[in-house]
């Protein structure tokens, strides 16, 4: 069995100040697990704020490199790639932001955002005509339950939180990318939205053959939408394994303190 993702004993030290007041923030620390690349799987990196868990989605991302220890994803390391190799990563590793409204220029329509983007992904390839930009457009629009006549022509505060969330789904899908990197995606949605998004992560997993890290301060949503799950504390994983086994029995003080704050005993029985 192959390894889509691997961590392992991976570092993020950041360094602060100047010669005379230096100080180091260990953000991410021995941190270790992997993604198959044989079963695609919805893997949840839980934790409060300042858990390291952004650090983590950013590292994996390629948009920081670690200090020290493995992160690779299809056999190779993410840091000192080539900008051909590194092109070829953003590609097979898409981020889903946590605040659309971020994701999208204000003055630009939806639609051509979308097209820019497709076009884009295919310099190195054929030329595509308008008729197929907009054919790809709309089958990734597809996956997210919406479709290309609702959103042409229309800008990013035309559509609701939860229509723009699923579109810039849509536009990290066009990559036809293995793994996605959905860090805070329903935070900024309305609670009643909420799951409708995760559910939309279960559906991509099965149809797409994709496999999502989702990085959630939500322990409820995780708990319903995770095959497996990591708990992180100040940097550090204190614990991981299959999410319903997990979830149900913690055995980490840390752990039961989250489940107790946040899973209520209706919700931890079904």
């Amino acid at each position: 069995m192959s390894d889509l993702l691997v961590l392992k004993d991976v570092v993020k030290i950041f360094r602060q100040g100047g010669l005379l007041g230096r100080r180091e923030l260990t953000a991410v620390k021995n941190v270790s697990f992997s993604l198959s690349a044989d079963n695609p799987e919805i893997l949840s990196v839980v934790g409060e704020s300042g858990s390291g868990k952004s650090t983590l989605a950013a590292m994996i991302l390629g948009q920081t490199m670690p200090t020290s220890g493995r992160l690779d994803f299809k056999g190779k390391p993410i840091a000192f790639r080539t900008r051909r190799e590194r092109r070829a990563l953003m590609l097979d590793v898409q981020p889903v932001l946590q605040n659309p409204f971020e994701a999208f220029n204000p003055l630009k329509t939806v639609d051509r955002y979308l097209f820019e983007t497709a076009k884009n992904i295919r310099l190195s390839k054929d030329a595509i005509s308008k008729l197929q930009l907009e054919q790809l457009t709309d089958e990734a629009l597809g996956h997210v339950g919406l479709t290309l006549a609702e959103v042409r022509g229309r800008y990013p505060h035309e559509l609701s939180g939860g229509q723009l969330q699923r579109v810039a789904i849509a536009r990290a899908l066009l990559p036809k990318p293995r793994l996605l990197i959905a860090d805070e995606p329903v935070s900024m949605v309305d609670a009643s939205l909420r799951m409708a998004i995760v559910n939309l992560f279960g559906r991509l997993k099965k149809e797409l053959g994709l496999s999502i890290v989702y990085i959630t301060h939500d322990l409820a949503t995780a708990y319903y939408i995770s095959d497996r799950i990591v708990i992180m504390r100040k940097g550090e994983i204190v614990e991981q394994g299959e999410a319903r086994a997990i979830l149900d029995n913690p055995q980490h003080p840390y752990s039961i303190k989250l489940k107790e704050a946040v899973l209520s005993p209706d919700l931890a029985e079904t």
